[in-house]
């Protein structure tokens, strides 16, 4: 498993947006695949359908138990153990270059962008988050993706996932370090 690099932390580009990116291992159709296919991408997201159209609808089935065995926190224990069906609509399809939907939350829905870019035989995935209600959700979302993407590049690595919910709350303190330093 790598270390964590400085790299790794999602910036806030907006008041109401933060932006990840990882250099993970190729070829861009591979993860492209764990981006779109229910059954590759609840190895580190969430199963469920999406139309792959512009338009269609995009299920996301959280099972965390799927990729993790460590026990959530309190917060988050019924969905752990029940699962949680989101659904949210494509804004975008052009594969394998970007992916765009919005995201179920609280009040508005949020918008997620995934971008592919080719270096070599790795790839680049920019992944960014959009239209967040306020800064406790950007918090949120910031150490949620944060963790989920540590999963993805373990998967794509061939490695040992790392902890997911372990690092949830320490993630989240320090993003809003982070945020508050912004």
């Amino acid at each position: 498993m790598r270390q964590i690099d400085e790299s790794d932390f999602g910036v806030a580009t907006a008041p109401d947006e933060v932006r990840f990116e990882r250099l993970l291992p190729g070829p861009v159709e591979r993860v492209w695949a764990y981006l779109t296919e229910a059954d590759r991408r609840r190895q580190w997201l969430a199963g469920g359908e999406m139309e792959p159209r512009a338009g269609g609808t995009a299920q996301l089935v959280f099972r965390h138990s799927e990729f993790t065995d460590e026990e959530p926190p309190a917060r988050y224990r019924e969905m752990n153990e029940n699962g949680f069906l989101s659904e949210g609509r494509i804004l975008a399809w052009d594969p394998p270059r970007l992916l765009a939907m919005t995201w179920p939350g609280e009040g508005e829905d949020s918008q997620v962008e995934f971008e592919l870019f080719r270096e070599g035989d790795r790839v680049r995935l920019v992944v960014t988050h959009k239209r967040l209600a306020d800064r406790g959700e950007m918090i949120n979302v910031s150490g949620g993706w944060h963790a989920h993407l540590a999963v993805l590049e373990a998967v794509l690595s061939g490695e040992k996932a790392p902890p997911f919910w372990s690092q949830i709350t320490a993630l989240e303190a320090t993003y809003t370090g982070r945020f508050d330093r912004q």
